[in-house]
């Protein structure tokens, strides 16, 4: 099984590879996707990824509130969207 979480606190700079290589110490990510405004084309500040269970467990205990790109991301796992 795998789990998906959501990384907030992002830099707007930030890139799908350099998120992509800062989870992968912590085991195989399968996905990764930074929300960005339709409009602008610009991140929004957070992003999904996706990891095998224990994986995304060890990397929600390890990496919540560590640096990245200068800034504390925070990290959680990520719920359904409500329906708007």
């Amino acid at each position: 099984m795998s789990k998906r979480l959501f990384v907030g606190n992002l830099p707007f700079r930030a890139t799908e590879d350099e998120l992509r290589t800062f989870f992968e110490p912590m085991g195989a990510v399968h996905e990764v996707a930074i929300v960005t405004d339709r409009q602008t084309g610009r991140s929004r500040g957070f992003g999904f990824v996706e990891m095998d269970d224990e994986a995304a467990d060890a990397a929600m205990a390890q990496l919540d509130g560590k640096e990245f790109n200068q800034r504390n991301i925070r990290i959680s796992e990520a719920r359904e969207r409500r329906p708007r």
